[in-house]
């Protein structure tokens, strides 16, 4: 049976960011990572489920299992703003960026990436 890959909870998302920063990682490393507010038994639950959503990869060839994130953090970021976009936005990127700024005061940095995009985007046309 092949997994298929849902969106992350957020829960299941905090798993994948130590994924992301730390690399494959013991079910212990990660519960040690998360912190005290999750134990080692809801670690190794949460990590079962993210096996089975097709979220994690995990190698069973020595004791003690390791997992590693299926996807970048990367591509599991485009595939949630592209459910986001759909779903809130009607598919328009500009209402969905607009609402952004809106809500966010957005850093020097961030609006001169955000500017290289956009000329970016328009060179492509």
């Amino acid at each position: 049976m092949t997994p298929t890959r849902r969106k992350p909870t957020d829960g299941e998302l905090a798993i994948l960011r130590v994924l992301w920063t730390s690399g494959p990682c013991t079910v212990r490393q990660v519960a040690d990572a998360l912190g005290r507010d999750t134990g080692y038994t809801t670690a190794l639950k949460l990590l079962q489920i993210m096996t089975e959503k097709g979220l994690v990869l995990r190698d069973e060839s020595e004791r003690t299992h390791i997992y590693r994130a299926a996807s970048t953090e990367d591509q599991t970021q485009r595939q949630l703003v592209t459910d986001l976009l759909d779903r809130a936005f009607g598919g328009s990127a500009a209402k969905l960026v607009l609402q952004a700024l809106a809500t966010t005061k957005a850093s020097p940095r961030d609006l001169a990436e955000i500017k290289k995009l956009l000329e970016k985007q328009g060179e492509k046309k």
